[in-house]
């Protein structure tokens, strides 16, 4: 089992990499990692993904059959975990604007990145908490940046000449957004510069401008929201799930901080109005401290009881837990949300 969790955190996150986990039949808790298209790895040599991975990998990618990450073949239900790596989002500018975005975007679990040309407002993303801050002309700032399927980039710096200078180097990078603060006008000047420049027209024409949704924004506040709102939208686009956050793959792969075994807590099938989606995650410990939430309250509260038995049961079979938050018992015991999940408890 360690093996595949090794293989998932050394995933290329520019690949198209999904976990899937078998939740029927005799071969229920059966895992495997692919990674555009090729079996990487799998929890039992010659297993069933060996045999049906091609089948999996048609249906995953079929937004037909693909339903809230489950899959059916053969009457067997796949559950097929497409994986987001951590967003990376990168922030030309460190003015007011800046601020609740850097602030917004750490509360999301985001790297955050911010490129500052002057030491006074490169210390003020520093003190909002900014993972990186680099204080450095932009074009050499940008230069440390790589860019990726997963990377984000937000231009909102003090004028057209240094938002010219960012747009034409972002947008020669891998990228998943590219969003620029300002009027029409100016962002078509910028556009116009650099598309002289040599950028491609196609790139140019997928900007976000004047960024973020429009929810009629003023404040510095107010348009950090409407910018981190805009990204969401824009994630949560791709046919991706939660995927294994970078906490939770520690606590897995470091065996010598362990006393015992871990349990994973996975919602694979949500109906109604439950409070996370599928695919979130939730790590349970040897020590029994939690890493993630699926939701909190009783719901959790539930999961939780069967993960603690399990940390100490010496039994090692996977197990599905149905959690129903509807009707009147739920409603008596503060079920508000209403919904029912499927999670999936696995001992690693």
């Amino acid at each position: 089992m360690l093996e595949l969790y090794r293989a998932i955190a050394d995933c290329d996150p520019n690949n198209n990499n999904m976990v899937a986990t078998v939740l029927d039949g005799d071969a229920f808790g059966q895992k495997a990692l692919f990674s555009d298209e090729m079996l990487v790895c799998e929890t039992k040599e010659s297993g069933y993904f060996s045999k049906n991975g091609e089948a999996v990998l048609k249906a995953a990618s079929d937004k037909d059959q693909f339903i809230k990450g489950l899959v059916t073949i053969d009457g067997r239900r796949i559950y097929c975990d497409w994986l987001g790596q951590e967003i990376h989002l990168v922030i030309c500018g460190a003015g007011h604007v800046s601020i609740p975005v850097i602030q917004i975007a750490l509360m999301m679990g985001c790297v955050v990145t911010v490129l500052e040309d002057r030491p006074q407002f490169a210390d003020n993303a520093r003190r909002a908490g900014a993972t990186t801050v680099i204080c450095e002309p932009f074009e050499q700032g940008l230069s440390h940046v790589e860019g990726s399927s997963n990377t984000y980039f937000v231009i909102v710096t003090r004028g057209h000449r240094y938002d010219q200078t960012c747009l034409d180097l972002i947008a020669r990078k891998k990228h998943a957004y590219i969003g620029m603060i300002g009027s029409r006008a100016r962002v078509g000047k910028v556009k116009e510069a650099v598309l002289i420049n040599g950028c491609d027209k196609a790139v140019l024409d997928q900007l976000y401008s004047p960024i973020g949704l429009s929810i009629n924004a003023d404040t510095p506040v107010e348009i950090g929201v409407a910018i981190i709102a805009e990204i969401i939208e824009v994630k949560n686009k791709k046919m991706r799930l939660s995927g294994y956050s970078k906490e939770i793959l520690h606590a897995i792969l470091k065996p010598e901080e362990k006393t015992g075994r871990n349990v994973l807590a996975t919602i694979v099938a949500r109906k109604g109005s439950a409070p996370r989606d599928v695919g979130t995650k939730m790590l349970v410990t040897p020590e029994g401290r939690c890493i993630g939430t699926i939701g909190g309250g009783c719901m959790e509260s539930e999961v939780l009881q069967k993960a603690f038995h399990m940390l100490h049961s010496d039994n090692e079979k996977a197990q599905l837990c149905h959690v129903d938050m509807t009707g009147a018992d739920a409603e008596e015991e503060g079920m508000v949300c209403g919904g029912v999940i499927d999670v999936l408890l696995e001992v690693i």
